[in-house]
C-alpha cells in the first residue's frame, strides 16, 4: 500500500552512513564555512530583480535568487497558467544543492556537497502539469495556509539541532550517527521540504502531512 508520504510529489531520503569520519565531524562548522558562503549568495537578500518570461536576463532579488523564483512562479501561475521548465530545473537543483548543505552540515554525510552530483541525498520534486493538478487561485494563499506547518517545524527544527549536537558527540566517541536520530533529523529536512515544494516551489496543491517518514 503507497502512504501519502510515498506518492507526494516532493519526496527526500538520505543513506545512512555505516560510519562516519571523527576528524572532519569535529571541525565540521569550519569545514562548512566556504560551502555555506556560496549558498547564501544564491539565498540571501539582495537588489531588485528583472526576470523576463524568456529567462534572457535575472538579476539579484530582494529574497535572493529563490525569493525571486518563488514570486515570479506565483505570478505566472495565477495569470499565465503556466510553470516553465526551465524555472522548475533551476528550483529543483537549488534545493537540491541546499539539501546537501544541510545534510553535510548536519552531520548526515561526510561527503562535501557538490553543486553538480546527486551523492547520499535523493531529493525528487515531480514537475507539476499547471493546468490538470494546479489551482490557478491557489498560490496566492498556499503560503498563509501552510503556518500550522511553520509552527510545529519551529519545534522540530529545534529539535533536530539538539539531536545534531547529541550525535557530534556520538560520532566523536564511536565514529557513528546514532540511527534513530538521524531518521529524526531527516523526517524533519523531509517535513520542511514538502512544506517548500506545497507552499514556495508552487509544484502541488496537495497539503503536506503532518509527518517525519
Amino acid at each position: 500500500m503507497v502512504t501519502q508520504s510515498e506518492s507526494y510529489p516532493v519526496r527526500l531520503d538520505i543513506d545512512y552512513p555505516e560510519s562516519l569520519d571523527r576528524f572532519t565531524t569535529f571541525f565540521r562548522l569550519i569545514w562548512a564555512i566556504p560551502i555555506l558562503i556560496i549558498l547564501a549568495l544564491l539565498t540571501a537578500t539582495g537588489g531588485e530583480t528583472v526576470v523576463t518570461e524568456t529567462g534572457e536576463r535575472i538579476r539579484e532579488s530582494a529574497g535572493g535568487i529563490s525569493g525571486g523564483l518563488w514570486i515570479a512562479t506565483m505570478l505566472m501561475i495565477v495569470f499565465r497558467v503556466r510553470y516553465p521548465r526551465w524555472w522548475f530545473d533551476f528550483a529543483r537543483e537549488l534545493t537540491r544543492f541546499a539539501a546537501r548543505v544541510g545534510s553535510y552540515l548536519f552531520l548526515l554525510s561526510d561527503q562535501y556537497p557538490s553543486t553538480t552530483d546527486e551523492q547520499s541525498v535523493h531529493l525528487e520534486i515531480e514537475y507539476p502539469d499547471v493546468e490538470q493538478d494546479l489551482d490557478q487561485w491557489m498560490p496566492l494563499v498556499k503560503w498563509i495556509l501552510a503556518i500550522p506547518h511553520y509552527i510545529a517545524l519551529v519545534f522540530l527544527v529545534a529539535g533536530a539541532i539538539v539531536a545534531a549536537v547529541v550525535a557530534w558527540f556520538a560520532i566523536l566517541f564511536t565514529g557513528r550517527y546514532p540511527r534513530g536520530l538521524f531518521d529524526y533529523v531527516v523526517g524533519v529536512g523531509r517535513w520542511g521540504l514538502r512544506v517548500q515544494g506545497y507552499a514556495f516551489l508552487l509544484v502541488t496543491d496537495e497539503y503536506p502531512p503532518f509527518r517525519l517518514d
